[in-house]
């Protein structure tokens, strides 16, 4: 099964998203402690605000790569590497629900929009899920925040993941405007 799944990528695309879910890893570690400053006095998680910045390689990649279920890989790529090389954090082996779901959210909204990283709103909408549904499952899992901190929490994930969308927008728009990358199309059409 994992074959089948896996034979729809090529060598390159399967290299991008390693790339992708490896640097979503290496940012993490530096955004989150700036992250703190601002959402300490609030009381509200760090990762709700920094989460659109390692969020958004999850959407920088399935827009480089363009096929259905490459955000599912990277995030699986990023859970998988978080617990082989023994960096769990606070999630422990959770971290395999927590990293898995916004991969799950980006793909879900490149689905049903019928796009792959093509425009700015479905880059801003997929990274506004994949942070919204990060930030919930840690808060709901973890945190377990009253209504009034759980809402902030969200509104900031949201914010931010859809900031991170359109800052994975441009930078893809500059890829293909330099010929690095092909100018995706819808999926309509396609089977």
């Amino acid at each position: 099964m994992a074959g089948k799944v896996l034979s729809r990528f090529t060598v390159f695309d399967l290299v991008i998203i390693a790339l992708m879910a490896c640097l979503g890893i290496a940012v993490k570690p530096f955004v989150v402690p700036l992250a703190h400053i601002i959402t300490g006095p609030l009381f509200i998680p760090g990762g709700a605000v920094a989460g659109g910045f390692y969020m958004l390689w999850i959407v920088l990649g399935a827009g480089m790569v363009g096929k259905p279920g490459t955000a599912t890989l990277i995030a699986l790529v990023q859970a998988v590497a978080i617990i082989a090389v023994g960096f769990f954090g606070t999630h422990g082996a959770v971290s395999l629900i927590t990293y898995l779901v916004p991969g799950l959210a980006v793909d879900f909204v490149l689905l049903l929009s019928r796009h792959r990283g093509c425009c700015a709103g479905c880059c801003f909408i997929g990274g506004i899920a994949a942070n919204i549904s990060g930030t919930l499952l840690v808060n709901l899992v973890f945190f377990r925040l009253p209504l009034i901190p759980l809402l902030l929490s969200g509104s900031a994930a949201a914010l931010s993941g859809g900031l991170g969308g359109l800052l994975a927008f441009q930078l893809l728009r500059k890829l293909r405007q330099f010929n690095l990358l092909e100018v995706p199309g819808t999926l309509e059409g396609e089977s």
